[in-house]
């Protein structure tokens, strides 16, 4: 017998040999999509706490007998925690895939390693009928305004119980609870001030069963991955036309696709259109071959592929050049268009045109998580970018900004957006565990933000974390994430800890040279480095004329920004060789 949950109410309860044969019937399974380490990390806790041996079902305990990792720290390094997240996403999309008949349901919740075994809806009884009870939590359409209400659409063969649990879930993210608000108005009000996308069902061309499937797995892979963006809202309009309908009232763009399938060859197109005028403002086209991929394998990728384009920061959404004309209380959004326009163009005067709409929509919407982290994220601009923006930046400012992102998470706290603004303030107030564990939170919400992704891999490698942090640097840079070369300036620093001059050169002359003096002075240490002095010394000069107060506080930015000292004395000393004076005494701040 084996449970590792107690509840007030009776639970089914499998015996172990028919969660061993649950176990294996998953990892046969082609729908899930886990390497060989996540595996065995499954297999490992299952077998742990069938053996009664739970409480040692820790990180450290995993990392060493799975991971071969004999010095872990928990604290700082996320593998675990990734791991995790990545098994728990797979046994979600293997029962939200299975057959009414799977007769053990396993999972692992979040906050530990300890999985719970259960007998499935099908297998317990009269629990059965408590389970499907739970849509009547659903709060009539009357109690949450008037605005499209959001609906699930489950796969025909999920299991009852994670049926209820979905309608459940999104009974309270339309509530107030979600916005962390006493007023349903008020919540509904955030909403609307956000864009909508209405999903049409990807048009299946050929006509085919095979084709029909595949475009059905793409629309509601789509909408899985669209959901997780908390600057959008999303509106199935892909099953009924009255529903269609309904969804299209609020909805600002719609994203319509279609299947075409020759054989194995798959091709899928996308489109995102304005209602406004019906341009379409983006499109794209992409080919899977299914003698490589399996079906979920397609229809996961291509899912990925368009929400990353479309709803990812700097993304098709989050284009100023093509945003309406927005005087019908798009408050919110007309502040993200402003702060993703200040992120490409990093002056001044665009930094103070964002923080004036993104503290005027806080006074009016204070339950909008969303803007309180953007208006976060714009005075930790003014710590982290002082020779850029001309500003002074002050314990005050930090302050403000870490308050504010801590705002943020008390009403929203599962916001990757507001996750990834505690990590940048808790990185620059050189909390760097707190840092790393809010960035590994976002990250686990919605690995398809290459926003989130490449943030918390810069913030993993500057706290020498070197081989995790630059593989998802690598991955921001594939999606064309943030401003561009942005990230390039990381994969620098990557390929210069690891002693690659030559590629450490080439990527920091991708980066925008001009978007932040200090990625001038990377390039002025990384020449240096290699010898290369006269070219170091013109990085240098111009370092001394347009960011004439940066180099005599070099030692402290450096030291803000890299957490091993190691890491920093080789920065150090590439500038020493350009001849740069490291080694002065530093100015006093005077804040």
């Amino acid at each position: 017998m084996a449970s590792a949950r107690s509840s007030d109410r009776a639970v089914a309860v499998p015996s172990a040999e028919e969660v061993q044969n649950q176990l294996e019937r998953i990892l046969a399974s082609e729908s899930v999509r886990l390497p060989e380490r996540a595996r065995s990390f499954l297999r490992y806790v299952v077998t742990e706490t069938l053996a009664g041996r739970s409480h040692y079902l820790k990180a450290y305990t995993i990392a060493q007998v799975v991971f071969g990792r004999k010095d872990f720290d928990a604290q700082s390094d996320p593998a675990v925690r990734i791991e995790a997240g990545r098994i728990r996403r797979e046994l979600e999309r293997y029962y939200l895939m299975a057959n009414p008949g799977e007769p053990v349901v396993i999972t692992i919740p979040k906050g530990g390693y300890v999985p719970i075994f259960e007998a499935s809806s099908d297998c317990r009884g009269d629990s059965a009928d408590e389970a499907t009870a739970a849509p009547s939590a659903v709060p009539p359409e009357s109690s949450v305004g008037p605005a499209t209400p959001l609906r699930v659409v489950p796969n025909p063969g999920s299991p009852p119980w994670l049926i209820a649990a979905a309608i459940t879930a999104v009974a309270i993210a339309t509530g107030a609870i979600f916005f962390g608000l006493k007023s349903p108005s008020k919540a509904v009000a955030v909403i609307n001030s956000r864009p909508t996308i209405a999903v049409n069902r990807f048009a299946d061309i050929a006509d085919e069963s095979k084709s029909l499937g595949i475009s059905n797995g793409v629309t509601d892979e789509v909408i899985s991955k669209l959901v997780k963006f908390k600057e959008i809202l999303v509106v199935d309009a892909s099953d009924h036309e009255q529903d269609s309908a309904q969804g299209f009232q609020n909805a600002r763009y719609v994203l319509q696709g279609s299947v075409r399938q020759n054989s194995d060859l798959i091709r899928t197109t996308a489109r995102l259109v304005r209602r406004s005028d019906g341009a379409v403002i983006w499109a794209n086209h992409y080919d899977s071959d299914l003698r490589i991929q399996s079906v979920f394998e397609v229809e996961t990728g291509l899912a990925e592929e368009i929400a990353t384009a479309v709803a990812q920061p700097f993304g098709v959404v989050f284009q100023a050049d093509i945003a309406p004309d927005t005087k019908g209380g798009w408050d919110a959004y007309d502040c993200s268009l402003s702060y993703y326009s200040y992120r490409r163009s990093m002056t001044a005067e665009a930094l103070a045109t964002a923080q004036q709409c993104l503290r005027a929509v806080t006074e009016k919407f204070p339950g909008d998580a969303t803007s309180l982290a953007f208006l976060s994220l714009t005075y930790l601009d003014q710590v982290r970018f002082p020779y850029k923006l001309g500003t002074k930046p002050s314990p005050k400012t930090l302050e403000t900004a870490s308050e504010l992102a801590k705002k943020s998470a008390a009403i929203e706290p599962q916001n990757p957006r507001v996750l990834q603004a505690l990590m940048l303030t808790n990185f620059f107030r050189n909390d760097v565990n707190a840092a790393l564990e809010a960035g590994a939170a976002a990250y686990q919400l919605n690995p398809n933000d290459a926003e989130v992704a490449g943030e918390y891999g810069l913030r993993l490698s500057m706290a020498g974390k070197w081989d995790t942090g630059c593989d998802l640097i690598s991955k921001a840079i594939s999606k064309n994430a943030g401003p561009p070369g942005y990230y390039e300036v990381g994969m620098a620093l990557c390929a210069f800890m690891r002693g690659d001059l030559q590629a450490a050169e080439l990527w920091s002359r991708m980066s925008d040279l001009n978007y932040n003096p200090m990625h001038r002075m990377v390039l002025a240490s990384i020449l240096g480095a290699s010898g290369k002095i006269d070219q170091a010394k013109r990085e240098l000069e111009w370092l001394d004329a347009k960011a004439p107060a940066l180099m005599p506080m070099v030692k402290r930015e450096i030291s803000t920004r890299l957490a091993r000292p190691e890491d920093q004395e080789r920065v150090l000393a590439g500038l020493r060789a350009a001849g740069a004076a490291v080694d002065r005494v530093q100015p006093t701040v005077i804040n």
